[in-house]
């Protein structure tokens, strides 16, 4: 099954998304997988789900940071591999509705997204360590992993794939359009058949004829899957998703064939929030990084992890507010845009409008005089501009450049800083 392009038109033009895990974890505050590390059983996890009460979520305020960062898209969590759901599932009473929050939380997640206009995508977990059909003993993940107790239990995972199909077939028929699906994923031979995937996204599809589905029904962070085959099959997804890198040279097939990708970025550590982690990403490299992504021909979905009672800490949304205030100058650069063709400069990075003839020259390292306009000819320029704002930019003439045949030069004029010290871009239109 080839991968279905106009599918993914809205995703590869978007580029910008904002992940978001949040759960009963965030009570204990030592991220997303202490269950995992601490080995926390379900009795001892069960006081975090008391407590859970979450006053100060409203999700509208973070639709509007994400809206503000120029962020297009968004994923939560509907459910995390601890098992607790965000949703109102009639399957379970592990939920948040049954909390004494009594909310369906990803009710409001996608109305609040929804009316920012910013598309809705929601994170599910393969893996389930709170059901009793999901393997204990002896998996490589579970928190009862080696705990003795659970050696020789049996466990019928027929009962927990029927589970978990119904639990996305609600996510499907409850939400209305739900434009991502974000599965979390497969490792040893938990993967493909194993989890009925053929079944699943038929069932997906049947549902949600248009809705993107990523790669780790076969796959993880680690791993591309059958995408990067050239003959991807039918639970394939429609974009590899590596995991906290960016490839070196963006991802193509065996083929040398484009493959969509997706980069799943933390801002600092950890996805769920940990509350001695400061160890966030500043706002210029997240800029950077965008932009690399972007010339690499793929996208960056950048976490946050709320607090326990609903917040996203300050720092992510300090750093937010940076990268929205340079978006809300540059996004043309990113919007749209992507692998150039065009070898990378030693100053920085370039984009290119997939449906124009406009490149986007990134200019993240101070020049000494004049920047080369590298992979063009002068004669090819229809007009250069300054794209924040919108300034001409004239091609110079003179004879510092005249040494460098070929290659068009332009000045940012007397000073010898980049206007924006972070990341300058200038606007390249070409003659069609």
């Amino acid at each position: 099954m080839a991968q279905n392009v106009k599918k993914t038109d809205w995703f590869t033009h978007d580029r910008f998304g904002m992940f978001i895990h949040w759960g009963l974890y965030s009570i204990p505050a030592r991220g997303e997988w202490i269950r995992n590390r601490e080995r926390i059983s379900n009795e001892d996890y069960q006081k975090y789900f008391d407590e859970f009460n979450p006053d100060n979520y409203d999700p509208s305020v973070w639709a509007k940071a994400a809206k503000n960062a120029g962020m297009k898209y968004a994923v939560m969590t509907a459910k995390h591999h601890d098992g607790f759901c965000l949703f109102d599932s009639a399957l379970t009473g592990y939920k948040s509705t049954n909390t004494l929050c009594k909310r369906d939380l990803i009710k409001e997640y996608v109305e609040a997204f929804r009316a920012e206009g910013i598309r809705v995508g929601l994170y599910y977990s393969l893996l389930d360590w709170h059901h009793p059909d999901y393997p204990h003993y002896g998996d490589m993940h579970h928190p009862m992993r080696d705990n003795e107790k659970f050696k020789g239990a049996s466990h019928d995972f027929d009962n927990y794939l029927k589970y978990m199909h119904g639990q996305i077939e609600e996510l499907c028929t409850k939400y209305g359009k739900i434009d991502l699906f974000w599965f979390d994923f497969s490792y040893g031979d938990m993967r493909g058949e194993k989890w009925k995937a053929t079944e699943l996204v038929r069932m997906i599809r049947g549902h949600l004829p248009d809705v993107l589905i990523d790669n780790r029904l076969e796959a993880s962070g680690e791993g591309f899957g059958s995408l990067a085959s050239g003959s991807p099959g039918e639970y394939s997804g429609d974009f590899v998703s590596p995991e906290q890198i960016i490839p070196p040279s963006g991802i193509r097939d065996v083929n040398n064939k484009p493959v969509v990708w997706e980069a799943c970025v933390t801002m600092n550590n950890n996805w769920g929030f940990s509350r001695t982690d400061k160890n966030y990403k500043p706002a210029d490299m997240i800029i950077k990084k965008l932009a690399e992504c972007v010339s690499k021909g793929g996208n960056m979905l950048l976490n946050v992890g709320p607090d326990a009672r609903g917040l996203i800490p300050p720092e992510s949304l300090e750093i937010l507010d940076s990268v929205g205030r340079w978006m809300k100058l540059n996004h043309r650069a990113v919007y749209g845009c992507g692998f150039a063709g065009i070898e990378k400069p030693e100053y920085g990075r370039i984009t290119k409008n997939c449906e124009t003839n406009t490149l986007y020259y990134h200019i993240t390292e101070n020049q000494i005089g004049y920047i080369p306009l590298t992979g063009i000819e002068k004669s090819k320029i229809k007009k250069v501009r300054l794209l924040s704002t919108g300034s001409e930019m004239a091609v110079a003439e003179n004879w510092v450049t005249s040494n460098y045949k070929g290659i068009p030069f332009v000045s940012f004029g007397d000073s010898p800083l980049l206007p924006d010290p972070v990341d300058t871009v200038i606007e390249v239109e070409l003659l069609s």
